[in-house]
């Protein structure tokens, strides 16, 4: 029932779009006490994230406000990086709405529904470069889950949304590989 709820209100918040939030020179805003901030992001950028969490299991994920099943998955991510991260995994998601709505929308979004998700918004006009990074053969289809090894190299693309479950045995499986 709960899960309802926080559905509904989080669809009607992001169909709405929403004017709270500020940013700091209309690069990156800060996040509430104890939240992650979320800034924007070109691919060179994400490449040379990705490159410092080398030597862990990355869980890149693509996700957009609109996107009923992104929303869905996203409090699961999280649970699983908490549940993880003694055994070397992070997660880093790129919202793929708008470059410009980053004040007007994704950061009052992100801050109300998922602040501990360590995020960021797309700085390419075009979506297809911010996948690229990982996947020059990128459809487009949201939600989009990399699995990186700790080689940095994709271990396993999931396209769709997914259950608690069916995440932790993909990156359990990943982390044994």
């Amino acid at each position: 029932m709960k899960r309802r709820g926080f559905l509904a209100a989080a669809v009607a918040l992001a169909a709405a779009g929403t004017r709270a939030g500020a940013a700091s020179g209309g690069e990156a805003a800060a996040a509430g006490p104890g939240a992650a901030a979320i800034s924007l992001v070109s691919a060179p950028q994400l490449r040379d994230l990705l490159d410092a969490e080398r030597g862990k299991l990355v869980v890149l994920n693509l996700w957009a406000t609109w996107c009923v099943p992104c929303l869905r998955e996203i409090p699961d991510l999280v649970r699983i990086e908490q549940e993880l991260a003694p055994r070397g995994v992070t997660l880093i998601g790129v919202a793929m709405d708008e470059p410009g709505e980053l004040t007007t929308r994704v950061v009052p979004f992100h801050q109300k529904y998922f602040p501990a998700f360590r995020s960021y918004l797309r700085s390419e006009i075009e979506l297809d470069a911010i996948a690229s990074v990982v996947d020059p053969a990128w459809n487009e289809v949201l939600p989009t889950t990399y699995l990186l090894g700790r080689d940095g190299k994709v271990v396993r693309r999931v396209q769709g949304a997914k259950t608690l479950e069916q995440f932790r045995e993909l990156i359990t499986a990943a982390l044994a590989a």
